[in-house]
């Protein structure tokens, strides 16, 4: 049985919300996920949707939150960032493999909730942030179906 850790139960109810929610899977010392920081997107997605919440969750990284450099960024401060750290170790066999019930191979991730539905999953490398903000966008829209599709 897995058990989740602090950050993975903190987290479960914050992505049940009704609103949009990102979760932003980073480490400090690695390369991609600094490089994101540097082009400023980050700060600017942050910015722009304010109705979203993102949460920066620092993993492989001994239970460092990474806060000093979201701080450089801008980052730390928003109302609609929250930061949080996992315990889990770094390096070997008992890095963490999953997080919230759901593989974890790579850093930098990005999850996108609603509802506590996952909307979308970004793994694998540096986010394109015209994507993520088309991504938040198509998940903030409300779709009504009502009965079946006419065909005109």
């Amino acid at each position: 049985m897995y058990a989740q850790s602090a950050a993975e139960q903190k987290l479960a109810d914050a992505i049940k919300s009704p609103q949009t929610s990102v979760v932003h899977l980073w480490a400090p010392w690695c390369s991609n996920c600094q490089a994101e920081l540097k082009t400023g997107g980050w700060t600017k997605i942050v910015n722009e949707n304010p109705q979203v919440k993102f949460y920066f969750v620092s993993i492989w990284n001994d239970g460092q939150d990474g806060r000093a450099m979201l701080n450089k960024f801008g980052i730390a401060a928003q109302p609609n960032v929250t930061i949080v750290a996992d315990p889990g170790p770094r390096r070997g066999e008992n890095k963490i493999k999953q997080f919230a019930g759901l593989p974890l191979s790579w850093i930098p991730t990005t999850w996108i909730y609603k509802g506590g539905d996952l909307r979308y999953a970004l793994n694998y490398g540096e986010v394109r942030f015209p994507v993520l903000q088309q991504f938040l966008a198509d998940s903030e829209s409300e779709w009504s179906h009502k009965g079946e599709p006419s065909i005109e």
